[in-house]
């Protein structure tokens, strides 16, 4: 990671759960790719982090960094986010 005062990222979420989007790369430096669970869900180079397990894992990672980071909050209002409808988590390239 990078020396940068905070980094943003952007949770969205719909009245039934939320995730955390990040860049795939950061996973893979963090070196916790190979723990996030089949919940998160996976768009090309972009990882939704579900909010009760991953998110935490990945925030715990960069806090273990000194990395602090700013979140941007994107609510859905529709019960059927289209995170959810992006390919279950894979660590497969």
């Amino acid at each position: 990671m990078n020396t940068i005062d905070k980094l943003d990222y952007y949770f969205y979420s719909d009245p039934g759960h939320g995730w955390l989007a990040v860049n795939y790369d950061e996973l893979v430096e963090l070196g916790i790719n190979d723990k996030i669970s089949a919940y998160s869900y996976r768009q090309g180079n972009t990882v939704y982090l579900e909010e009760d397990c991953d998110m935490a894992e990945f925030m715990n990672a960069l806090e273990a960094k000194g990395v602090q980071i700013r979140i941007h909050t994107i609510n859905e209002p529709r019960n059927d986010s289209l995170v959810r409808s992006f390919p279950r988590y894979s660590d497969e390239p």
